[in-house]
């Protein structure tokens, strides 16, 4: 298990947050489609999407299967500079996801879009639990399809007072 111990440094303008290298992100590309519940992984909560899941590559611009050892390798857990897919030009390696505030009318996610270990896009994302929708969607149709992903783990796992 990686090391989970942060690096910040506070400037009077912003904070920098150093993440160790040993953790792991989705990859960007992938297409998450179904939580896999087969305990092939033993914490599936502590994976980037909250669970592990079965998925499908965009990489390439379309949708395509992917290998199984790539989902379970590669796909689910970002940085992946061995997979044959990963394009050589891309905007980041992986994408990041955490629960900022959860609460029985909406919840919010923080995401952080990663090149080289390093943030190059973040934001916070607001889904309204009563309406079933988020307040704006991410522009980047991947990030938004992750962060879904990366939600509806979370919100399997909680009681259901939470859901």
């Amino acid at each position: 298990m990686p090391n989970f111990d942060l690096s910040i440094h506070t400037m009077p303008s912003r904070v920098t947050i150093a993440f160790p290298e040993g953790i792991v992100l989705a990859c960007p590309f992938f297409v998450p489609l179904e939580i896999v519940n087969d305990g092939s992984w033993p914490h599936p909560a502590r994976l980037p999407l909250g669970a592990g899941w079965t998925g499908s590559c965009c990489a390439s611009g379309q949708d395509l299967a992917a290998e199984e050892a790539h989902v379970r390798d590669f796909c689910n857990l970002g940085y992946a500079s061995a997979c044959p897919h990963l394009p050589r030009s891309r905007d980041w390696d992986a994408v990041r996801f955490s629960i900022a505030r959860a609460g029985s009318e909406q919840i919010t996610l923080t995401y952080a879009c990663e090149y080289g270990h390093a943030p190059v896009n973040h934001g916070t994302l607001i889904y309204d639990v009563s309406r079933e929708t988020w307040h704006e969607t991410h522009p980047d149709p991947r990030v938004h399809r992750l962060a879904t992903s990366f939600l509806h783990a979370y919100r399997v796992r909680q009681p259901s007072k939470l859901i």
